[in-house]
């Protein structure tokens, strides 16, 4: 069965986060110096974290809060 051809007004542009740019708003993961996914508010962010270094103990995880502009370990 062949899929059906999409034009380029149904494709939505990405939304492309580089990952040596520290973002402007919100909170980031911090993950071993790279910043990773993105988060709203800080109790996403640390919940996330939390699950993160649970499966994962050896890395080193950072919340980054662009409104200060500091990064700050799980707690």
């Amino acid at each position: 069965m062949k899929k059906p051809l999409t034009t380029a007004d149904e494709i939505e542009p990405r939304i492309i986060q580089r990952a040596d740019v520290a973002p402007t708003s919100g909170f980031s993961l911090v993950v071993d110096g790279h910043f990773k996914t993105h988060y709203d508010d800080a109790d996403a962010a640390q919940k996330a974290g939390a699950e993160l270094l649970g499966r994962f103990p050896m890395l080193q995880i950072l919340i980054y809060d662009a409104a200060t502009r500091t990064r700050s370990p799980l707690q």
